[in-house]
């Protein structure tokens, strides 16, 4: 009896060791395809071989790549008092995003898997806008141990483009985690534009070469080169703003004193105001020769992408190109308007999302005495 009990106790264990090794090697397991609903951007082709780990498509968005590299700028993350690394000079782009982690073929260098997308690239008549590998693209000292909590998305380059809560999420291929690992070697970074459409696209291309981690469920992915790409294609967004005609915006100045515009557009850091503001300015002028008496405050608010100085000086040049228009177009007297420029500092609303920040991209009018 206790024979046959121990025989039990024994083939249970192995059963047991059996299953949690089978668990264990399921999740440490090389991905066989791509995840599940990815695909790669119609302008711009996979590296031959690679499989998708991750990837994020917006249909319209803002999208900010460095032009220079990244630098200590003295600030601090209040809550781990890690340093804080920005570009001093970068470029933001509107259009359609695709974002994509590629695990590129075993046995390909970071090198290898650059050099194939810079060339695709140059065969669509595009150009390199800026271009680094190692420590020339600054972030922070040790290159080989990233901490994702440490200077948030400024600390590297990896970091610039994914948010600190997809890389502190558990570690699974649905989020590419164990692709965007604490330890990394040989990374190299490029941006890039290309002609699309009679318009322009842009991309960057950021490889690296896993290195040895302390957690066995990404030691799957040591020495493996990882691409993390982003494409952003010209991409007209949905108007889905209802102009305000002249009438509510009188109706509006007298109850409330002021009234939001949002058919004014501008490209992104630019002040030259689009033709499709048109419908806008001809109400706003309508209702100012229909109230001669009334004088307005063009005021110009922007969401909170870029530091503080800058966004008060851009909305401030955006005002002050809309009395332009008004006066030089519409015959506005110069005398009855007048430009100030609030920058970031009063949202419509929260700046978390980019259906947000669109609402804070904006023109107010304010009536003045």
């Amino acid at each position: 009896m206790f024979n046959h009990f121990t025989k039990l106790c024994v083939r249970s264990s192995l059963i047991v060791a059996m299953m949690a090794t089978a668990a264990w090697a399921e999740e440490t397991a090389l991905p066989k395809k791509d995840i599940a609903g990815a695909s790669d951007s119609p302008a711009l082709k996979r590296y031959e071989g690679s499989l998708i780990l991750s990837h994020l498509h917006q249909k319209f968005t803002d999208f900010t790549f460095p032009l220079s590299p990244l630098v200590d700028t003295g600030e601090k993350i209040e809550r781990t008092y890690m340093e804080v690394f920005k570009p001093k000079q970068k470029q933001t782009v509107e259009g359609e995003l695709t974002r994509l982690i590629y695990l590129t073929p075993e046995g390909r260098s970071t090198l290898e898997v650059t050099r194939n997308y810079q060339d695709e690239i140059a065969a669509k008549g595009g150009k390199i806008l800026y271009s680094c590998k190692g420590e020339e693209c600054g972030g922070s000292a040790d290159l080989s141990a990233r901490v994702p909590t440490g200077g948030n998305e400024d600390t590297s380059l990896m970091m610039y483009f994914i948010d600190e809560s997809k890389l502190q999420a558990k570690f699974d291929d649905a989020l590419g985690c164990s692709a965007l690992p604490y330890k990394i070697d040989d990374q190299r970074f490029f941006a890039a534009s290309f002609p699309q459409g009679g318009a322009d696209a842009y991309a960057t291309v950021h490889t690296y070469r896993i290195a040895k981690s302390f957690t066995d469920g990404c030691a799957r992915y040591t020495d493996r080169t990882i691409a993390l790409v982003n494409v952003v294609e010209p991409e007209k967004r949905e108007q889905k703003m209802i102009t305000v005609n002249a009438r509510e915006m009188a109706t509006a100045l007298d109850t409330s004193g002021r009234v939001a515009l949002y058919g004014i557009f501008f490209d992104t850091d630019r002040t030259d105001i689009k033709p499709e503001s048109d419908a806008a300015l001809s109400e706003i002028a309508n209702m100012m020769k229909s109230n001669q008496d009334l004088n307005v405050l063009v005021v110009g608010h922007t969401d909170d992408v870029g530091n503080f100085d800058y966004n008060v000086d851009l909305s401030k040049r955006r005002a002050a190109s809309v009395t332009r228009v008004l006066a030089d177009r519409y015959g506005i007297a110069i005398g009855r308007l007048r430009s100030f420029g609030a920058g970031m500092s009063a949202p419509a609303a929260s700046n978390a999302t980019e259906e947000n920040r669109s609402k804070n991209r904006r023109v107010e009018l304010v009536k003045m005495r």
